[in-house]
């Protein structure tokens, strides 16, 4: 029976020899209570590089490291396998060839059934390659976290699943002004403005991000000091394996700076858009008052010759002044147009505006009404200004008519001045030198700011149909800038509405008075030549000097009218139309100059035009005229 069971355990043991020779992914052996290895597995060969022929009978220490042999580790393990019942750990090990190998070490004791320490059953396993993927991933955690910690420029932070703060980066300091310790633990709300967080705005923001999976968006935030910037703001939910919120990562980036860039630059594109419409709409108003004014002269030269052929005959005479009421109201309108074009006729001088106001109150205070106060509010030193005095007392007329209309049940106008240099006042960039700002101020309507907006555009009104031809701001606007000053208007809603006409202080040189008008003396018999391209102009224009009894020679363009001095020797003076194709009524002058210096030449114009060189001092005849205006300018330059 004994020799069955010996017999039977032997087979056993040599079954599990087999067993553990089979094994190759682990390295099982055994040592004996010093440490010596007694036996070796194929999975030990496999490991550690080692035939059984060459291992068997060294201590096991000598797979461990320098610095572990030089630590007593080999000795501590066995020591622990022995006191505690097991060993178990990690560590590097070292292979035949040098190389290391990470591995996950167990050590058991083994004791006869006596309890005598026999040796012990050591099984290791090769972790290299997971060691080797942990190592990775922890520099790639520990380079992220420094290259977050790096940037400056974006606040890169985590929250919790409840929105409070767990980490820190230095651009979230940098923008915020926080410091760690300062802000970890606190809801995010805190950079929230109070009225984005009374509207719900943080809870928002993260239920949006755990909904759809993204919250993006531009907003204000408030920084430490109490300070407000534009931020861009990304927030991404974080979710664990089993798809539980851990928290959420939330980017600010700092865009106050583009931000209001953008804002300056739509700004100025819609400035220039404005200004780019506004000078379309000045070049058409004054070609459409250029033609307007040629037919207004035809209408009122020929109006003028019918009433000389009208003997006494009332209701003729009558319906000639209403058509010449008419056309003068004509007049008044391209006068109109050409202020807002910038293109009428200045005569400029030294105004004082106290004088010029009084001068006119009684008449404003007679279109105003008995409901309205009309007081001023001059200073006792106020400089003179450089203006035409009659399209200064327009503007202000129109004004003060202005304001009275925004007050239909009464109320109070302030006309006012100061004094003031351009580098002081902002509205006058990028303008030099000293302003008078004459101010007419009334407590009426007002208006909203989309009506502000486009009060002085031209043909825009609030009044009634036929109550307005909305011209008269955009009038007062083009008047002022063409003096060099600017037109300002204030008002709010129901708070009343303020008009500043600045206008420069009259300094020597600025000033060009025209001729003074004086009664000139009918002239003799001259030989006149006329130049117009316009028919009508040329036939009512040479009408209008044969009345008068002068000698008339007509052309239709420059080339003509040189052309008759090759035949006519005779001639006395030349009117001639500014605004013409090919040669314009400047050019036909100098021309004209190089065959008779002393000739006379009046140029006839419907608007001021730059000109240049001795064309400056030339006499000029503003269209519309009339055969007065005729008679005058001619006694003036026959002097």
């Amino acid at each position: 029976m004994n020799e069955d069971r010996s017999k039977s355990s032997a087979i056993d043991d040599g079954r599990f020899r087999l067993l553990i020779d089979a094994v190759v992914d682990y390295a099982i052996y055994m040592i004996d209570p010093d440490g010596v290895i007694t036996s070796w597995n194929a999975g030990a060969r496999r490991f550690k590089g080692y035939e059984e022929a060459e291992i068997l009978g060294q201590h096991f220490s000598r797979f461990y490291t320098e610095e572990d042999r030089f630590k007593g580790m080999p000795q501590r393990a066995l020591d622990t396998a022995t006191r505690e019942g097991r060993f178990e750990g990690e560590g590097w090990r070292v292979r035949k060839d040098g190389t290391r190998f990470w591995c996950h070490v167990v050590i058991d004791p083994i004791h006869d059934p006596n309890g005598r320490l026999l040796g012990f059953a050591k099984i290791t396993r090769d972790l290299t390659e997971r060691k080797m993927a942990e190592e990775v991933l922890k520099q790639s955690e520990q380079q992220f976290r420094l290259l977050v910690q790096s940037v400056t420029d974006y606040a890169i932070y985590m929250l919790d699943p409840d929105g409070r703060v767990s980490n820190w980066n230095a651009g979230a300091q940098h923008i915020k002004g926080y410091l760690p310790e300062e802000v970890i633990g606190e809801h995010f709300s805190m950079f929230y403005t109070p009225e984005d967080r009374d509207a719900g705005e943080p809870l928002r923001t993260l239920s949006v991000a755990v909904n759809e999976g993204r919250f993006e968006n531009k907003g204000w935030r408030v920084r430490k000091d109490g300070t407000r910037f534009m931020a861009h703001v990304v927030v991404d939910p974080i979710w664990g394996d089993t798809g539980t919120l851990l928290g959420f990562a939330k980017i600010t980036r700092d865009i106050t700076e583009a931000t209001l860039a953008q804002q300056t630059l739509e700004k100025t594109r819609e400035a220039l858009f404005q200004a780019q419409k506004m000078q379309a709409i000045g070049q058409l108003s004054g070609g459409i008052a250029h033609d307007f004014n040629n037919l207004l002269t035809v209408i009122l030269g020929n109006l003028e010759i019918v009433r000389k052929r009208v003997d006494g005959d009332l209701k003729l005479t009558r319906l000639l002044d209403n058509a010449t009421q008419g056309a003068m109201r004509g007049v008044s309108l391209t006068q109109r147009m050409l202020a807002f074009a910038r293109r009428q006729e200045l005569k400029t001088e030294a105004v004082e505006i106290p004088e010029l106001v009084d001068g006119i109150t009684s008449l404003l205070r007679s279109s105003l009404g008995p409901s309205v106060l009309l007081e001023t509010a001059f200073s006792a030193d106020i400089e003179p200004v450089v203006a035409d005095i009659n399209q200064l007392e327009l503007a202000i007329l129109n004004l003060v008519t202005n304001a009275r209309d925004a007050m239909p049940h009464g109320g109070k106008i302030l006309i006012s001045t100061r004094a003031e240099d351009a580098e002081d006042q902002a509205a006058l960039t990028p303008m030099s030198g000293r302003f008078v700002c004459l101010s007419i101020s009334d407590t009426g309507e007002g208006m909203d700011e989309a009506t502000l907006a486009l009060a002085m555009d031209p043909f825009f009104t609030t009044k009634g149909v036929g109550k307005g031809t909305g011209l008269g701001l955009s009038m007062v606007h083009g008047y002022i800038e063409q003096l060099g000053g600017r037109f300002i208007l204030k008002s709010r809603k129901d708070r009343g509405t303020t008009a500043e006409l600045w206008i420069p202080v009259a300094t020597q040189g600025s000033v060009t008075r025209a001729i003074e008008e004086e009664a000139a003396p009918r002239v003799s018999r001259l030989c006149v030549l006329v130049v117009d391209d316009d028919s009508l102009v040329l036939t009512s224009t040479c009408l209008l000097l044969e009345d008068l009894g002068h000698r008339v020679i007509s052309a239709a363009s420059g080339a003509q009218a040189l052309k008759v001095f090759d035949s006519e020797k005779a001639i006395d003076l030349v009117i001639t139309d500014m605004a013409m194709p090919q040669m314009s009524g400047a050019q036909l002058a100098q021309a004209i100059r190089t065959i008779r210096p002393d000739l006379p030449i009046i140029l006839a114009t419907g608007y001021a035009e730059r000109l240049e060189g001795f064309a400056l001092r030339l006499p000029r005849l503003s269209k519309p005229f009339t055969q007065t205006n005729l008679v005058e300018i001619i006694a003036s330059t026959m002097k």
